[in-house]
Parts: structure tokens; C-alpha cells; sequence
């Protein structure tokens, strides 16, 4: 499917193209321990995220040969969640002078397989991935443990 004639890939953010572990250092004992088990459901967790290794680069050296979008779900009890992942995406695609190349081209869902495209590049197999009719890029997977072997996969 090519809507301006570059195959289309949707990018998962947390595990992909966010580092949601790096968030986890910067939160306070008492609300780790008052949230064990449910990180994502951290007000303001969501802001707090590095970028995995090499996904700037990557989203970089894609976006010439792939029309890019970003497909991530959100935790529903998470009141800041939403906008706290938007912002991260103007802050590292859209900061510092750089053209936001995912301006209107966020799809937030829990059912990504309803999404239509190439390629899903995703950690998970849940909320729907494991059904995109596309092909499925199993992020951190033994086949793609890095943005590296992505790269070298699609380029």
C-alpha cells in the first residue's frame, strides 16, 4: 500500500523508539513502590523517557525511503499519558530547529491491526500486532535485537 508512493511503516514508541526503562531512574522510590507493577500508569512517565540507542538515527535514515508514522497505545488509566508521549515526539522530532517529520502522523491505538501499511515495527505481538497485515518487525527480537539490524534489514 502507497499512499505517496513509499511503502508505509508504522513505529511503536515505548521499547522502540523510547527507552522506557530510562524513565524508571528518574522517578521517586515512593512512587515506584506505590505504582510496582504499573509504571505506565505513572503521571508524567511518559516525559521523563531517553530515546532507545540508534532510534533517532534510524527514524533519520528511513524517512528517505519510507513514508513514516508513529502507532503507539497508551495506557487508559494514565491522565497525563497522551500528551506526555506527544510532547516527547515534538521534543526529539521537532526540537532543535528539525522538521517534525511525524507532524500529524501519530496514531495512538490499542488496536494496531486496523492500521493499514507496510510494515509495523513493534515490540509487542499484543493489542494487535501480531495481526497487522503487514509485515511485522518483532523489535528486540533475536532476528531484530537493535535499530542496527532494522537498518539492515530495510535499507
Amino acid at each position: 500500500m502507497k499512499l505517496n508512493s513509499k511503502p508505509i511503516i508504522y513505529i511503536d514508541m515505548d521499547g522502540v523508539l523510547v527507552d522506557f526503562e530510562s524513565a524508571l531512574t528518574k522517578i521517586p522510590p515512593e512512587m515506584l513502590e506505590k505504582f510496582a507493577g504499573e509504571y505506565d500508569n505513572i503521571p508524567g512517565v511518559f516525559a521523563l523517557m531517553d530515546p532507545m540507542p540508534g532510534a533517532l538515527e534510524a527514524v533519520d535514515a528511513l524517512k528517505e525511503k519510507y513514508d513514516l508514522y508513529i502507532l503507539s497505545s497508551s495506557p487508559w488509566e494514565n491522565p497525563t499519558a497522551l500528551g506526555d508521549k506527544l510532547a516527547w515526539v515534538k521534543k526529539y522530532f521537532g526540537g532543535d530547529g528539525r522538521e517534525n517529520i511525524f507532524f500529524r502522523k501519530v496514531v495512538f491505538s490499542s488496536v494496531k491491526q486496523l492500521s493499514r501499511g507496510d510494515i509495523l515495527i513493534d515490540d509487542q505481538t499484543t493489542k494487535g500486532a501480531a495481526e497487522f497485515a503487514g509485515r511485522h518487525i518483532h523489535f528486540g527480537s533475536p532476528q531484530f535485537p537493535d535499530w542496527q539490524s532494522v537498518l539492515d534489514e530495510l535499507l
